[in-house]
């Protein structure tokens, strides 16, 4: 039976749900038991499975992985996205590449979940930056971000499942937005992206809180005459190409949509893939929908300037339809 909940309740019982399920999971972070306060979790597993940290991203992965390795099944709470960069050399050089290097038998199966801050808030360069590109580059790591509800806890049920370690991405913008997410249980696989809207005319690749001003853009477009497919990728490593050219086979153009910069971000690897192996399907430039080249500013205008939004995501459907 479906009821519809918040974005961020269905990721609180998905947590709640498999920690009830595996003794070994348990959470880590800074703050979290204040933050989980008005939640189910403290009460319910109490402090040593709800485990406020000191404020050190370094410490926090690196003691998760340590978890990690001998059994335990960790979610590490990194506050902003902008704060991974204190401990990259934790999860680069240690998460993502333990496995290997000790010839699988050391099981790093812990998720990272972040908040991707993004635009919205003005909360500027130092806490509102969209990095997931970063890792989709690093082998060895799953790289997830949910755009719906029902997304968010499956995704996060079988990122907590998983053998290998997962960064889960959760824009905080999408907090408060609602959906339909059944009771029952369930998980939804890395790897399967989601036909959000069937279209015929140009594919648009959109996720997180995008996603949303992505399906906008495709509803106003209709009323124009042009029909957009949007896919919706779920997970960004494993990437599911087929999906992708799929719909890019049949609409023959295709507008990638991201919160981050431009330059180097996950529009450029799509656009990269796609020109590699459907290149003979594409009837149009692709285009990229994108943040400008420049840190975030606090100014709502000048922020609003430099992110996309709905209408730049119209544009650029139009320069190539």
């Amino acid at each position: 039976m479906d009821r519809e909940i918040t974005f961020g309740d269905a990721v609180i019982e998905a947590l709640q749900e498999e920690m009830r399920r595996d003794p070994s999971v348990y959470l880590a972070g800074e703050c979290i038991q204040v933050s989980y306060d008005r939640s189910p979790l403290l009460e319910e597993f109490g402090p040593e499975r709800v485990r406020d940290t000191p404020i050190s991203e370094t410490a926090i992965i690196a003691s998760s992985l340590g978890a990690a390795v001998t059994g335990m099944r960790p979610v590490a709470h990194i506050m902003f996205t902008d704060f991974l960069c204190c401990c990259m050399d934790e999860i680069v050089n240690q998460v993502a590449k333990i496995r290997y290097m000790f010839g699988g038998k050391a099981n790093p199966h812990l998720v990272i979940r972040v908040q991707s801050a993004g635009g919205g808030r003005s909360a500027a360069a130092q806490h509102a930056q969209s990095l997931e590109s970063w890792f989709i580059h690093v082998p060895g790591l799953r790289v997830v971000f949910p755009s719906t509800p029902y997304d968010a806890k499956g995704l996060m049920k079988t990122a907590i499942r998983s053998d290998d370690p997962v960064m889960f991405f959760e824009h905080n913008q999408l907090r408060r937005i609602k959906g339909l997410v059944p009771e029952e249980e369930y998980t939804i696989p890395l790897g399967d992206a989601d036909l959000k809207r069937e279209g015929k005319d140009v594919t648009v690749f959109a996720y997180g809180y995008l996603l949303h001003a992505a399906l906008s853009a495709a509803e106003s477009l209709k009323k124009e005459g042009v029909d957009v497919e949007v896919i919706d990728p779920r997970t960004l490593s494993p990437l599911d190409k087929d999906a992708i050219f799929k719909s890019v086979k049949k609409t023959g153009r295709l507008v990638t949509v991201e919160e981050g910069a431009k330059t180097g971000g996950v529009g450029a690897e799509i656009s990269a893939l796609v020109a590699d192996e459907v290149f003979d399907y594409i009837d149009a430039p692709i285009k990229r929908v994108a943040a400008l080249n420049t840190p975030l500013p606090m100014s709502p205008p000048l922020e609003k300037f430099v992110l996309p939004n709905e209408s730049k995501i119209i544009e650029a459907v139009k320069t190539i339809v």
